[in-house]
């Protein structure tokens, strides 16, 4: 692939809030530009790009999918990305392996939080974007008054380049104003038009607006505004040239709009992304660092420099196994070739390299600088690994995960299936990285987690799709610890006599509490060898044994100091495991004269919400015994920072998406622990020996 076939790439994500329209608008640039032979539909399950069984159920983008097509010399490379804020993270990985964004926006229900969030992360990106307001043919649509939405939510440099010619049922095309022209459809979503006229009544508007165009492009570059001040006007020529070059620059968002459910306004979208938006070699060099040294490095985007290539998904499939979706920076990835994974520092055989039209796999001798594809059946290679040539290795940034916000206890539902759901886990976090799985090494559960409630019960569905394993959920426990508030001496003893040599093992313990999140302390005082020397270390770890299930709700206990001060032996009965029981029965009932108490784990929590929802999401936090500590406002949004107990905040993805209309997002780390209030903790404790019973 040389330079010329470099330039000739457009690599695009389409991206909105969930319900916008991203994958019919997929399916009919796919459908009009001849790379599917019919025009498929989500609520049939037919789209190229929605073949993942839980969406065709669902009738929604679970996953981000790879199709390409051809249009006017150009290659596009399409990505149809998710919505729902669950999946956002494999949005944001898409978006970082793109060069432009195509923005989907409802004229019916207009700028969407979700949408708010993909416009930030293509800005921050430096991509190229455009807005196509979407389903111009439904009830209730209006052109004027979503792009006064976009104006106000998204880019006040939003500009037209198209005007609908009728709206509702009465929708039937757009009017062009870079060529002055209608373009007239069939009401059989076909994609085919005529171009025509503009209609007297439209003329007005339609000329206003190419005014308004005008000046927007002359806006964006000094020698264009030098001219269009003198002379008042611009060629067709110069306004089109100088919208790329805005587009590129981002400085300017073209708004175009129609109907992809009747396939309207789809052309003058596909020539707008392979005339105005750029190529990969209008993108700076990709930057990454040595493995080895460290240093940054640059990678060209040329065929002829060594591979730097970047994996931003990965996909199991039961027929073909793994398959990691590329894109490639610099070089090419050739079928039948090793490369080096600079990631994980081993080196891959590479069979066979495919393009992807959703699930459909195109053999092809190499994947070229700029291009997206896919290498299947790699052993080690996962999402965010570089693929490079050992020679010239490099390691590009990898792409970010966010941390996830609900977590929930899963357990097979049949017996001795363990070791066959952590296989299953470690194939869908291949498949979906924002996944987490962990085991809580004191409830001793296995933790899933993930960015929503319905994100896990998606995953758990694939569990039981793909590998026949059958797994529970259910809100995990709260690992919540014990200490002591007084101070006591307390004597253990063990003594017991048998037909052979006895046990005996005698000590004197003093229980002080430390303050929180000492841990714990052992003191030896021992004087006069009452407790001979040996024996020591056993009484130690009969305390540590007997402190890992405290008497109060048989949680561990801790920020506790220990002092061994006295005890006696027997010169033929005592030994190790004696006076381990004796540290361990003297523990246990110090600790219950010691006035012990619960702790619960803190969480330090950061809310980010619309200003109108602030007043809502702090009222709430209150209701959970959380304590402000401070709001920040960073643009149209607040960020409050506030500290919750853990034990009110397991569900808080689904609270917060209730209280905010879905408008929210949240982290939240462990601070440290504090008491359980004294009017909670004897119901709490209730509760906790009660489900441990059960």
């Amino acid at each position: 692939m040389g330079g010329e076939a470099i330039s000739g790439i457009r690599n695009v994500a389409i991206v909105a809030h969930g319900g916008a329209g991203k994958t019919t608008l997929t399916e009919a640039m796919l459908f009009d530009a001849g790379a599917t032979p019919r025009l498929g539909r989500v609520e049939d399950g037919t789209t190229v790009t929605d073949f993942d069984e839980d969406e065709v159920k669902r009738k929604m983008s679970l996953s981000s999918a790879l199709a390409f097509c051809e249009w006017k010399g150009y290659k596009l490379n399409l990505i149809d990305t998710p919505g729902a804020s669950i999946f956002l993270a494999d949005t944001r990985n898409c978006l970082r392996v793109v060069d432009g964004a195509v923005v989907v926006v409802s004229s019916v229900s207009g700028v969407k939080v979700q949408t708010e969030k993909v416009w930030g992360y293509a800005g921050s990106d430096g991509l190229a974007r455009a807005i196509y307001v979407n389903k111009m043919d439904q009830e209730q649509a209006d052109f004027a008054r979503t792009l006064e939405d976009i104006r106000k939510n998204l880019c006040p440099v939003a500009t037209p380049v198209q005007l609908p010619i009728g709206a509702h049922a009465s929708f039937t095309g757009v009017i062009d104003l870079l060529r002055m022209k209608a373009l007239i459809y069939q009401d059989e979503r076909t994609g085919k038009f005529s171009v025509g006229e503009i209609a007297r009544e439209l003329r007005s508007m339609a000329e206003r607006c190419r005014v308004a165009l005008a000046e927007a492009v002359a806006d964006s570059d000094d020698r264009l505004l030098e001219k269009y001040l003198e002379l008042g006007v611009l060629s067709n020529e110069e306004l089109k040239a100088g919208l790329q070059r805005a587009v590129v620059g981002g400085k300017l968002v073209p708004v175009l709009c129609g109907s992809a459910v009747k396939n309207i306004g789809i052309h003058p979208l596909l020539d707008l992304l392979a005339e105005l938006f750029p190529s990969p070699t209008d993108r700076e060099a990709i930057a990454g660092v040595d493995p080895r040294g460290g240093e940054r490095l640059l990678r060209e985007g040329r065929v002829d420099a060594p591979l730097a290539a970047l994996v931003f998904k990965t996909l199991i499939d039961p027929f073909a196994g793994k398959i990691n979706l590329v894109r490639v920076y610099s070089g090419a990835l050739a079928s039948d070739s090793g490369v080096y994974n600079s990631t994980k520092g081993c080196k891959e055989r590479i069979g066979q390299v495919v393009l992807l039209r959703g699930k459909n796999q195109i053999p092809v001798s190499a994947i070229g600088a700029g291009d997206l594809g896919a290498a299947v059946k790699l052993k080690e290679t996962g999402t965010g690994d570089t693929l490079c040539d050992e020679r010239h290795s490099i390691r590009l940034e990898p792409v970010g995960l966010p941390s996830p916000v609900i977590e929930y206890a899963i357990m097979p539902k049949t017996r001795g299936d363990e070791e066959k759901m952590s296989s299953g886990l470690h194939r869908l976090r291949d498949e979906d990285p924002s996944l987490q799985v962990r085991r809580d090494l004191q409830t001793k559960e296995i933790i899933l987690a993930g960015m929503g409630k319905s994100h896990l019960e998606i995953a758990v569905d694939r569990l039981k799709r793909k590998f026949g394993l059958e797994v529970q959920m259910k809100t995990p426990r709260v690992p919540y610890k014990e200490t002591i508030h007084g101070r006591t001496e307390v004597q253990g003893k063990h003594k017991k006599q048998t037909g052979g040599h006895g046990q005996y093992g005698d000590c004197w313990i003093r229980l002080e509490p430390l303050p929180r999140g000492a841990g714990y302390e052992f003191v030896n005082q021992i004087v006069g060898g009452a407790i001979p020397k040996q024996y020591i270390p056993a009484v130690e770890k009969g305390i540590i044994e007997a402190m890992e299930e405290g008497s109060l709700a048989g949680y561990p206990v801790v920020d506790v100091k220990v002092t061994l001060y006295d005890g006696s032996y027997h010169s033929v009965d005592s030994s190790e495991m004696a006076f381990k029981i004796a540290g361990s029965l003297a523990f246990k009932k110090g600790v219950l004269q010691a006035s012990p108490t619960l702790l619960e784990p803190i969480m330090t929590i950061e809310v980010v919400v619309p200003d109108e929802c602030m007043g809502d999401v702090i009222g709430d936090l209150n209701s959970k015994r959380g304590r402000v500590m401070g709001v920040e406002a960073k643009g149209k949004t607040q960020i409050i920072k506030a500290l919750v107990p853990l034990a009110e905040v397991l569900e808080y993805a689904t609270q917060l998406k209730a209280v905010t209309g879905d408008r929210g997002d949240y982290t939240v780390e462990f601070a440290h622990y504090d008491e359980v209030p004294p009017h909670l903790k004897e119901r709490v404790i209730a509760e906790l020996k009660k489900a441990k019973a059960e």
